[in-house]
């Protein structure tokens, strides 16, 4: 039986092994076909990443566009403190309408007022909370007391609550005796200002204490009281 060897014209020659070529490779077009379907992965991996790289890009932009320098506080304060330089620091923040705020540029405007409420360290000041307004607040008076050393303990800062003791006089000094039986020798007061006058070897620290209280502390001579400071919460 003869075998018939197709000419170049009758189409190419199947391989051993089953491929059809003739030197016994596949097809060009099989091999871009397989090419193309691997590169669809990558062209859709490259198109997540432009995408991703143009969200942050925008999100940055949304952050940051809007910021300004405003003034925070570097550490807490307390209702009737005097705001100093040293209780401000600068932050950069995004502010929304209508959010009240002070602004770098106003803080001679704000520094030697007195703070109306207390605030942590850390929160954006506002000139509400330097108004003033408040101090005292309805019904309270501030007195100042002027101690020496040993009579308040050093610890002490404005918004601290604190007992102001009256403490008689040794007999035969001539000082005040001490208040009768219906009148109080203990009052609760929260302390607003702790100042040390130069050249002076006294401290004036003024409290918040009942309009009642105020009146009897400060009919109080001078030497004859004293501060004890309390835990938080404490009466």
């Amino acid at each position: 039986m003869s075998t018939t060897i197709p000419t170049e014209t009758d189409g190419p020659v199947r391989s051993v092994n089953g491929s059809w070529g003739t030197d016994g490779r596949k097809p060009a077009s099989r091999l871009r076909g397989a090419a193309r379907r691997r590169s669809l992965p990558h062209l859709l991996l490259g198109a997540l990443l432009v995408l991703a790289c143009a969200a942050a890009f925008l999100l940055v932009s949304l952050n940051t566009g809007d910021k300004r320098s405003v003034l925070a506080l570097a550490r807490p304060v307390s209702v009737g403190q005097v705001l100093g330089v040293q209780d401000l620091k600068q932050v950069s923040v995004s502010v929304g309408p209508g959010v009240s705020v002070v602004d770098v540029g106003q803080a001679a405007t704000v520094v030697g007022k007195t703070l109306s409420t207390s605030l942590p360290a850390g929160a954006l000041l506002t000139l509400e909370s330097v108004s003033g307004a408040g101090v005292p607040a309805p019904g309270q008076a501030l007195a100042a007391l002027s101690l020496k050393s040993g009579q308040f303990p050093s610890e002490i800062s404005p918004g601290v609550r604190v007992s102001v003791v009256f403490v008689p006089g040794q007999p035969g000094t001539g000082l005040a005796s001490p208040p009768t039986a219906d009148e109080a020798t203990v009052w609760p007061a929260v302390v607003t200002s702790v100042t040390s006058p130069p050249n002076q070897q006294i401290t004036v620290v003024s409290v918040q204490v009942s309009e009642a209280a105020a009146r009897q502390v400060a009919a109080v001579p001078a030497g004859q009281l004293s501060i004890v400071m309390l835990a938080a919460g404490g009466r």
